[in-house]
C-alpha cells in the first residue's frame, strides 16, 4: 500500500511542477521541470534521509558515545523484529524527534538533546517506539520523500515571483494573476498532499509505538510534554517542508484555527484520547 502512496505522491508532485513550469515559461518550462522532477525523485529515494539529518545538523551516536539511548533503540527493535536503525541527536533543546530513511534495512532514528532531558525513560522509549514503528509501516520513504519534493515546490513558486512571464516567444505572455495564483497554490496543494498522508499514518504509528513500549500511557505523556514546549518555540532550521516527519509538529503555530486546518498532524488532544483508550482495551503488562 505504501508503495501505491509514494507512486501516487511522485506523480502528484510532479504534476505540480510541470504546471509551475508551464505556468512561468511555456512548454520549455514544463519540460524542464519534468526533467528536474525526475532528477529530484532519484536524489529522494538514495539521499534524502542524508539530506534531512543535515539539515537538522544530526550526528550519529553508537552504544559506546550513548549507551542509554541506543540500548533503548535496540530493545526497542528486537520487540518488533527490525533491523537496528542508525542513531542521531539533534543538538537542540527544543524536544521532538522524526525517523527517516528509504526502508528498515536502510533507516535512521533522530532525537533532540532536549528530549532526553525532558523526557523519563518510558516516555522516552514510547516516542523511539512511535518512530520505529513508522520505519515498520514504511512510512519514513514517503514522508521524507514529500519533504524534499514539497520544499522545492514552494520554492520553485517563490522564485516565480520575480519572473514576468514565459520564456517562449512564440507564446503570449502569461496572465500576471495567474503566475500569482501558482505562486499562493503550488505551496498550498503540496502541503496538503504532505498533510493527508501524515494525519492519518499518525494514528498508526502512536498505537504501534504503544505496543513496542507496552506502555499507551507513557506515549500519552510524553505527546503532552512534547506538544505544551512546541508551543514556545520552533525547532532551529525547521521548515514547513518537514515538519510532517516530527512526532509534533516544530513549526510555531500561527492561531489555533488555522494551524488545525492547514496542520500537518492529528490534534495532540485526539491522539492523546485514543492511547487512553488503547490502555482501557488492552493489556500491555
Amino acid at each position: 500500500m505504501n508503495n501505491l502512496k509514494t507512486t501516487m505522491l511522485l506523480a502528484l508532485l510532479t504534476a505540480l511542477l510541470v504546471a509551475l513550469g508551464n505556468a512561468f515559461a511555456g512548454a520549455k518550462g514544463a519540460m524542464m521541470m519534468f526533467v528536474m522532477s525526475a532528477a529530484m525523485s532519484f536524489m529522494s529515494y538514495w539521499y534524502s534521509d542524508k539530506i534531512v539529518l543535515a539539515q537538522y545538523n544530526a550526528q550519529e551516536v553508537t552504544a559506546h558515545s550513548n549507551p542509554k539511548l541506543y540500548g533503548m533503540v535496540q530493545r526497542l527493535v528486537n520487540n518488533g523484529n527490525l533491523p537496528m536503525p542508525k542513531v542521531y541527536i539533534i543538538p537542540s533543546d527544543v524536544p521532538n524527534a522524526f525517523a527517516t530513511g528509504r526502508n528498515p534495512q536502510h533507516a535512521a532514528v533522530a532525537v533532540t538533546a532536549g528530549i532526553q532531558q525532558l523526557l523519563t525513560d518510558e516516555e522516552l522509549e514510547g516516542v523511539l517506539g512511535h518512530e520505529l514503528t513508522h520505519i515498520k509501516n514504511r512510512d519514513t520513504l514517503i514522508s521524507t520523500i514529500a519533504a524534499i519534493i514539497g520544499g522545492a515546490i514552494s520554492t520553485i513558486a517563490q522564485f516565480g515571483m520575480f519572473f514576468g512571464g514565459r520564456s517562449d516567444e512564440r507564446e503570449e505572455g502569461s496572465n500576471p494573476l495567474v503566475l500569482i495564483g501558482m505562486m499562493i497554490l503550488a505551496p498550498i496543494a503540496a502541503m496538503i498532499i504532505q498533510m493527508s498522508i501524515s494525519r492519518t499514518r499518525e494514528f498508526g504509528a502512536d498505537e504501534g509505538g504503544a505496543r513496542l513500549s507496552k506502555n499507551p500511557m507513557a506515549l500519552a505523556s510524553a505527546l503532552a510534554k512534547i506538544d505544551h514546549y512546541s508551543k514556545y518555540g520552533s525547532l532551529p532550521n525547521a521548515s514547513n517542508a518537514t515538519a510532517h516527519m516530527f512526532i509534533i509538529n516544530p513549526m510555531v503555530g500561527i492561531g489555533e484555527s488555522l494551524s488545525n486546518l492547514f496542520s500537518t498532524h492529528p490534534r495532540t488532544e485526539d491522539r492523546i484520547a485514543r492511547l487512553k483508550q488503547l490502555a482501557q482495551n488492552q493489556k500491555y503488562r
